[in-house]
């Protein structure tokens, strides 16, 4: 299951996890997110004890837009800890979005 975020609850969705957190910085009128999001879907299903998908409109919350640096969408960011690992834009299919983040995250392969 994906996540819905927004500002008052990141810290909580995001930063305060132990697992690690990938989240999609998208908006309604993107197409590339529109691709991705089946995808994500898909990984936060399979993937659900090894990693949290969250996602965040970049129309709704520009304070977070603006805190990471977000200036192309979708914009994936791997947290860690609190801590951004990675960060990746644009779609990609599910074998090259596991395969990068299979860098930093055990058992997603």
């Amino acid at each position: 299951m994906i996540i819905e975020s927004s500002a008052s609850t990141f810290a909580d969705d995001v930063l305060l996890l132990p697992t690690p957190v990938l989240v999609d910085f998208w908006a309604e009128w993107c197409a590339p997110c529109k691709v991705m999001l089946p995808i994500l879907e898909q990984l936060a299903a399979e993937k659900a004890d090894f990693i949290k998908v969250v996602k965040v409109n970049v129309d709704d919350y520009s304070s977070l837009t603006a805190t990471y640096s977000i200036r192309s969408i979708p914009t994936l960011i791997l947290f860690i800890d609190g801590k951004v690992v990675h960060t990746m834009t644009g779609a990609k299919p599910m074998p090259a979005l596991i395969a990068e983040l299979s860098d930093f995250v055990e058992g997603l392969k």
